[in-house]
């Protein structure tokens, strides 16, 4: 991976920290078979992740600096109509732009906020910045 400019690496720092508690998972060196969940965040950006070893047949921990790690994040177009329904519900407010094709958050409440998360939507748009990767269907169902 290459190396993140401090500015990408805060961003995606803040990002983690806040989903810390819904189980954010992680590939880990550019391994497409290996991912990890973050279960842990030191402040100077080091993660401990746990992973299934399939040689061992166990759960393991490692540590590893952020540098070495992408996130799985869903991107805000994946969100169904019933997932945009529930948001509203909840006091998120988005706005659609047909010349993109793309929706935007327009505002939201603090459960808003929240729900984004646990959802694991990206509306940071760290999946266009090279941060994060677009989470495969079903990762987090």
């Amino acid at each position: 991976m290459k190396t993140m400019t401090k500015k990408d690496r805060d961003l995606l720092l803040k990002d983690l920290c806040a989903r810390l508690t819904y189980g954010v998972k992680v590939q880990h060196n550019n391994k497409k078979e290996v991912f990890g969940v973050v279960e842990q965040i030191e402040a100077e950006g080091d993660i401990d992740l746990s992973y299934y070893d399939e040689e061992t047949e166990r759960w393991k921990l490692c540590c590893t600096s952020i540098d070495n790690i992408k996130p799985y994040l869903r991107s805000m177009s994946s969100m169904t109509e019933e997932e945009r329904e529930e948001f509203r519900m909840i006091g998120g407010v988005m706005s659609y732009s047909p010349q993109h094709n793309t929706w935007a958050i327009s505002a939201f409440s603090p459960e808003a906020y929240d729900w984004l998360l646990a959802n694991h939507f990206d509306y940071r748009g760290l999946i266009e910045k090279g941060l994060a990767l677009e989470a495969p269907e079903g990762m987090y169902k």
